[in-house]
Formats: structure tokens, sequence, C-alpha cells
């Protein structure tokens, strides 16, 4: 079968860049994780312990709604999973899209982007919630990098 997604958890643009990028140079379908309530950028503010995010990541059962699902992944064999790096893992939303379904044969590339954080505990944190993939730590995607690194990399994938 062979088909590949790109999913992705985007809170301000940047990450949505990015995935629109590798979908189309991949030549593969597309899907926004989108938080029913969005986020402002009073409740990105990491600085602040009360901020939306601040709170939602400082609980690990934390599940934020999502707008809407796809009907199944059942035709995907690659699932390219996209986020920002908030505390070291994926923002709790991610977890909320994968739970949702069976990822058993199937292979998620994690790839990430981040200002300065590294993987941390993403995988770990992820692995519980998507039993039965095979999870794949891609890249952690900087500021400035490069159309030459990026296209070198997407095209690894």
């Amino acid at each position: 079968m062979n088909k590949k997604l790109v999913a992705y958890f985007s809170a301000s643009g940047v990450t949505a860049e990015v995935a629109k990028s590798m979908a189309k140079t991949l030549g593969c379908d597309i899907f926004e994780i989108k938080p029913a309530e969005l986020y402002t950028k009073a409740d990105l503010d990491w600085m602040d312990k009360s901020s939306r995010s601040s709170v939602e990541m400082a609980d690990k059962t934390s599940r934020p709604e999502i707008v809407d699902y796809p009907a199944n992944l059942d035709g995907y064999d690659t699932v390219y999973l996209g986020f920002p790096i908030w505390w070291y893992v994926a923002p709790t939303i991610v977890n909320t899209f994968v739970e949702k379904y069976d990822f058993n044969g199937k292979k998620v590339v994690l790839w990430a982007t981040s200002g300065g954080s590294d993987w941390g505990k993403t995988v770990e944190f992820l692995q519980d919630s998507c039993k039965g993939a095979e999870i794949v730590e891609g890249k952690v995607l900087r500021p400035g990098v490069s159309r030459e690194e990026f296209d070198q990399w997407v095209k690894t994938l």
C-alpha cells in the first residue's frame, strides 16, 4: 500500500508551514490537528505558569479537545507526525489525536519545530499513546533551517 500522511499540530503557524511544504515535497495527504479552542498568544506564554499551555503541560493526563478527526487512518502505512516541542515533549493535544486510532503495524515518524529544545521525553510519552506503532525519532527543525537542509532531510523519508 505505502500511503503516507502528514498530520500536524501548529499553535502559531510555524509548524503548519513546515507541514505544508513536507506534504507537497512527499506528495502525500495532510491533516491539521485543530484545537476546539484556538490558542492565543497569552495561552502560549510559557513563562506564565497559569497560561493555558503551561497548565495543560503540567497535567500529563490533559487531553485538549480537537475539532475534527480523519474517519480513520487504516489506509496509511506511515504517518509523519509534526508539532512544536513544549516542555521537552509533544503538546498533550497530540496525545488527544493519536489515542483515537489503532497504530498497529504503522510507522510514525516524528518531526518537530523548536526554538531551542530537543526531543527530551517526547518518544517515551508518545509511545504509550501510539500503541503498536514503530515510532521513529525524525528531526527537530530550528528557526532559520535552510531550504537545502530541509529538502535533504525530507528526501530521506
